[in-house]
């Protein structure tokens, strides 16, 4: 089921997108970034201050045993929606559930009247690049200088830069 997170649901949402990214444990699903960064993602404070923006909203997805199995982040700018942290647990991914997420926010976009969703992607992850396309975002050519977060120790193995992909809405 997908609902709203709350503040609550801070130190569960933490350990699941590190997790999804970062670490061994993140190798176990397709959007890992273990290869590409070490350290964290995301820590409680962190999340607190995205939770704290009255233009931000987390849509969780919950499994039978009400476990935080995936969630999304969805920032309003202006008449369109910024989707970050999209997260799936390692172990289940490829099984619909990030399609079931993408789908819960492009309805809360539309919600929100919003003309689009936009979204920022390594650029060496072609897959998910991909992965996305089948889903009818495209990439709108711009991209952004990844800049790790000054909180989080972060080891790069490489320079990296962000594609910005877009679906437009009805």
């Amino acid at each position: 089921m997908i609902t709203l997170a709350s503040f609550q649901d801070i130190p569960e949402l933490v350990n699941l997108i590190n997790s999804a990214y970062r670490g061994e444990g993140s190798k176990q699903g397709w959007t890992t970034e273990a290869d590409l960064i070490g350290g964290l993602r995301t820590d409680y404070d962190h999340l607190q201050e995205i939770f704290n923006d009255p233009d931000t909203t987390f849509l969780k997805f919950i499994d039978e045993t009400d476990s935080i199995i995936a969630c999304v982040r969805l920032q309003k700018k202006e008449d369109r929606i910024y989707l970050g942290m999209l997260s799936v647990s390692p172990k289940l991914q490829a099984k619909g559930i990030g399609k079931q997420l993408l789908t819960a926010a492009e309805d809360y976009a539309r919600q929100q009247n919003c003309r689009a969703i936009f979204m920022t992607v390594f650029s060496v992850r072609p897959e998910l690049v991909a992965w996305y396309e089948r889903h009818g975002y495209h990439k709108t050519g711009e991209t952004i200088p990844f800049q790790p977060n000054e909180k989080f120790e972060v080891v790069m193995t490489q320079e990296l830069e962000f594609l910005v992909l877009e679906k437009k809405l009805n």
